[in-house]
């Protein structure tokens, strides 16, 4: 088994649907520019309130790639 070595950034997915389309949301969007993505973490989950009510629910996320090397 190789050893690996990761870089982590973080993001914020938000969705009207709930947390696990926020996640999504981000996941998709971080893959059109960042490649070898292999794990994620959820870091924090919040929602924005209008009214009293949740308007989008929003989700950071760790998302770990492996570097080229």
């Amino acid at each position: 088994m190789d050893d690996h070595v990761y870089k982590v950034i973080e993001i914020v997915g938000t969705s009207k649907d709930g947390i696990e389309p926020a996640i999504r949301n981000a996941l998709t969007r971080a893959s059109a520019s960042v490649k070898q993505m292999r794990w994620f973490e959820v870091a924090e989950t919040r929602g924005d309130l209008r009214d009293g009510q949740v308007q989008y629910w929003q989700v950071r996320l760790k998302i770990g790639f492996t570097l080229n090397g």
